[in-house]
């Protein structure tokens, strides 16, 4: 071998290049890369942490809720046992199951109690208290009443305010509850059974009744409310109950037709069943199934469903017994043109709402608001129909307004939403559609499948309207934060 040869460096055998060493600014980098890149991944939290009861407040009026009381709360039963009466009167003045639950998280934290758990299903409310190294409370209490009481609803609003806002105590607010609970509503028997004919004859005449039509609507009207009241008594079921109003309202309508009365009876068996339609219920059931409770939800959904049964039943019998009876038949599928100018159907619809708030128990600093609400819900509904928007979509776009003001309005004057927007919303509801549909699938029986189409759509813009007032719940979310906080303001420096 040559010199040459030896002095020759040998070639790399491992097949990789040759690398320098890392630098310590190098190495730092790399670390810091690697950290940033993990940060992306994971992110800041474990991916497996559990929701904080709490955070359930977060976009509802009793978000950071002031704490009452500093350590462990020795008598966390008082707390629990006030917290389900709380929930019980809530349900049974009609609402939600979010706004319940988000009551009970509020006024429990407020109180001092930490490891809460909430448990919502259709008529009951179950709170467990488990601390650690103690013995757990377990606590369940079942609704089995109800009551139009939306006054009462809005002062357990209130109530609820006040302890968030760290004003009231529990003992107070015991007191106060029991109060709210044992009060007289608003209004009395008589002027609920006078509101409820007068919203008959009102909503008559925006519908294209005459003043004829709507003095038969007012009057059948005042004997359907005395007769669920006779029945009531008799703890007849709500079913029977429903059932029997809406076979009275339309005989009559039927009876008075074959006499030569010149009256539209569509429209005042329409003006008759409206407020016989579970509005409250209905929007209620939308809303807990948006919001993620399905039992509830279906729970009063059924509930609806079987009152809507009442309703259809009690139209089909009557229609069946004037048929049996020699009664001619009727022309459901006419129009009606309005029957007053414009701004007389404006003056009606404040009138109409007004009369739902008086049936529904409305406080009477709410009435003018709420009907303010609904004038507004139904020159929404005109100007959409106007534009070619359609009669189906119409309702719901007028829904999300009344929905959306009605959270402005009643955090404003110390309310929940429902208190506002229900009542303001019932004028969207077809009933002439529920009506017609329903005569053509009881007596018309080559066009079963026109009538079962009619209802379809009947439930489809119900339901849409439902909808429409939880999405402009959704939607005034953020534009009532401040309305939230300044009311907590004021409960504090009273």
């Amino acid at each position: 071998m040559t010199k040459e040869t030896d002095g020759r460096r040998k070639p790399h055998t491992d097949g990789l290049p040759k690398t320098e060493p890392l630098s310590p600014s190098q190495l730092q980098q790399n670390v810091a890369a690697k950290r940033m890149l993990r940060r992306l991944v994971q992110g800041e939290n474990p991916p497996t942490a559990p929701l904080s009861i709490v955070d359930r407040l977060a976009g509802s009026p009793y978000a950071n809720p002031m704490i009452q009381v500093g350590g462990v709360d020795t008598s966390a039963r008082k707390t629990i046992d006030f917290a389900l009466h709380l929930a019980e009167s809530m349900f049974r003045y009609g609402a939600g199951a979010l706004e319940v639950e988000t009551s009970i998280i509020a006024v429990t934290a407020a109180l001092g109690l930490k490891n809460i758990e909430v448990d919502i299903t259709n008529q009951s409310v179950a709170i467990n208290y488990a601390p650690k190294d103690q013995t757990p409370i377990s606590l369940l209490r079942v609704v089995r009443s109800w009551t139009n009481n939306y006054a009462g609803l809005a002062q357990v609003h209130q109530l609820v305010t006040d302890v968030v806002a760290g004003g009231v105590g529990r003992d107070e607010a015991v007191r106060r509850l029991d109060e709210i609970i044992h009060s007289s509503k608003p209004y009395p028997r008589w002027m609920v059974t006078v509101a409820f004919g007068v919203f008959s004859a009102v909503f008559v005449g925006i519908l294209g009744g005459g003043v004829g039509a709507s003095g038969i609507a007012f009057l059948s009207n005042l004997l359907i409310s005395l007769l669920a009241r006779q029945l009531s008594k008799r703890r007849v079921p709500d079913f029977f109950i429903t059932a029997s109003c809406a076979f009275v309202v339309t005989f009559i309508a039927l009876l008075l037709d074959q006499f030569g009365v010149p009256i539209e009876p569509a429209i005042v068996v329409v003006g008759g069943i409206l407020l016989l339609l579970p509005t409250g219920r209905l929007v209620s059931s939308v809303q807990d199934a948006i919001n993620g409770f399905p039992v509830t939800a279906a729970g009063r959904f059924l509930s609806t469903v079987l009152t809507f049964g009442a309703l259809v039943a009690g139209i089909a019998v009557a229609l069946v017994v004037g048929t049996v009876t020699g009664m001619e038949e009727i022309e459901v599928t006419e129009t009606f043109p309005p029957a007053y100018e414009w701004w007389a159907l404006i003056i009606l619809t404040a009138v109409a709402v007004l009369a739902i708030g008086i049936t529904e128990q409305t406080a009477w600093k709410l009435l003018l608001p709420t009907a303010g609400v609904g004038v507004v819900g139904y020159l929404v509904l005109w100007g959409a129909t106007a534009f070619g928007v359609g009669d189906r979509f119409s309702p719901a776009v007028a829904a999300v307004i009344i929905g959306l003001l009605g959270r402005v309005v009643a955090l404003k004057m110390g309310a929940p939403q429902l208190v506002v927007a229900v009542p303001a919303a019932l004028i969207l509801l077809p009933g002439l559609t529920i009506f017609r549909s329903m005569y053509v699938l009881t007596l018309e029986e080559s066009q079963i499948l026109i009538g079962a189409g009619g209802m379809l759509n009947a439930g489809a813009i119900v339901l849409g309207v439902a909808a429409g007032i939880v999405l402009g719940d959704t939607l005034a979310r953020p534009l009532t934060r401040n309305l939230a906080s300044n009311e907590r303001r004021r409960a504090r420096r009273r």
